[in-house]
């Protein structure tokens, strides 16, 4: 028996969460983070688990947050692996060292690889405060919950779960509002339920929101429980720091440079990759130097090298840059290989003809021979075809054998177009030579 009133309440908060874990839930939801850890440090951490199994992520992070870091490990401890390596995740590393500096090594391990989900997984991307509505929840409870909780930090709507905690669908925020006080959640869940795993790719992710029209995407667990959120908004501000990285890295500086670096960091980022650039260099220049005569005997070949040679490195630039943003949204995968540089292949020939008929003037006009014209002409649309290919095909190669596109592909697409831009002004030149 309590020896006085004051020991009553802890057993009266034991007993309740014991024998009536759903409603218990209910009430740490609508409770101040504070007190609600409070209630649970009261008791022992395997009797609160069926609880605090139920409560919705948002209300789980809070909680561990403002309970002791011992309290909040054995809580954690005491929660199925999946659940807990979710609710583990969405805590700052500062917070999730000192939980886990407090348990046995063993312990903190298993913990650390539960939160651990594969780069750009939806695991890695979610957002696992959500606010989660029981369905026989009545439109009225569930506003007067946000107000009091603050819990809609979906952004978008609601999360409404059945009674084991798997998810039944959501609900947007206006409908809840507009609907009679009585309505029931259930009976406002938009249908069909759209939901990710957490080891699910960016790519899948991407797919499924723009196959589906969702602006919010849930990512679920083991039993359909919710375990965060996808925002659309979030996906591409991702997208958009991954497109500006790549297009440093396009240049051989490295991802992690800014403008106010230190000079040693830029060097030791840059240097490698201008000593690879300049051995491509001297690649070209020994493809030049295979056509020494031609160019002693021609002068005027070396005066137009370098406009060929510009504007193939430009078409392979272009192409590059829209297929590195293919690949950074998912756009195309390595399965649209051959439709990508068949697309290219077109757009450089019908660009090098275009090209090609304003070079052709200007190279008659320069130098009356109809010769160099033709040379000059066939080789625009020929190097500017390759270039294209090129510019398409390099980026997914690199893609499937594991390297990052952004980061190589531009050296790799200059000493292509320098090469056979030269080989096919060059080689042409040599081989209508009667003709210059």
């Amino acid at each position: 028996m309590p020896s006085s009133h004051t020991d009553l309440h802890p057993l009266l908060a034991r007993d309740f969460i014991v024998r009536h874990p759903g409603a218990a839930a209910d009430c740490l939801e609508g409770m101040a983070p504070t007190v609600a850890a409070g209630v649970v440090a009261d008791i022992e951490a395997k009797e609160c688990s069926e609880a605090f199994r139920t409560l919705s992520p948002a209300t789980a992070l809070d909680i561990l947050e403002s309970a002791e870091p011992m309290a909040a490990g054995d809580l954690l401890l005491n929660l199925p692996p999946s659940r807990a390596g979710a609710i583990l995740g969405g805590l700052t590393a500062t917070q999730r060292g000192k939980i886990l500096e407090r348990m046995r090594s063993a312990d903190a391990g298993e913990l650390r690889a539960l939160a651990t989900y594969p780069p750009e997984s939806a695991g890695r991307l979610r957002d696992p405060r959500i606010a989660v509505f029981r369905a026989t929840m009545s439109a009225a409870d569930a506003l007067a919950r946000l107000k009091v909780a603050g819990a809609g930090r979906t952004g978008l709507g609601l999360f409404v779960i059945n009674s084991d905690g798997g998810l039944v669908g959501t609900v947007p925020f206006h409908e809840v509002a507009l609907a009679r006080p009585d309505t029931s959640l259930v009976s406002l869940v938009q249908q069909p339920l759209v939901a990710v795993s957490p080891f699910a790719p960016r790519s899948e992710v991407v797919e499924t929101m723009q196959r589906c029209k969702l602006a919010m995407l849930p990512v679920v667990g083991p039993g359909n429980t919710p375990i965060g959120v996808l925002r659309l908004s979030d996906l591409i501000e991702e997208v958009g720091k991954e497109l500006s990285a790549d297009l440093v890295s396009m240049t051989g500086a490295s991802r992690e440079e800014s403008a106010l670096s230190g000079p040693g960091f830029a060097v030791r980022k840059r240097l490698p990759w201008l000593q690879v650039n300049l051995a491509t260099a001297f690649l070209a220049a020994t493809v030049v130097g295979l056509f020494e005569e031609t160019i002693a005997q021609f002068t005027a070949l070396a005066v137009l090298l370098p406009v060929v040679a510009g504007q193939s490195g430009n078409t392979g630039s272009q192409a590059l840059a829209v297929v590195l943003r293919g690949l950074a949204v998912r756009e195309i995968t390595r399965r649209q290989l051959p439709r990508v540089a068949l697309k290219e292949l077109i757009a450089g020939a019908l660009n090098g003809i275009g090209v090609a008929i304003v070079a052709c003037a200007g190279v008659y006009v320069w130098s009356a021979s109809v010769g160099l014209v033709l040379v000059i002409g066939t080789a625009m649309i020929l190097a500017m075809a390759i270039a294209g290919v090129a510019g398409a095909v390099i980026p997914i190669l690199l893609d499937a054998l594991g390297q990052d596109p952004a980061q190589s592909s531009s050296i790799i697409l200059t000493t292509v177009t320098d090469v056979f831009g030269f080989l096919s002004f060059l080689g042409l030149a040599t081989a209508l030579s009667s003709l210059i």
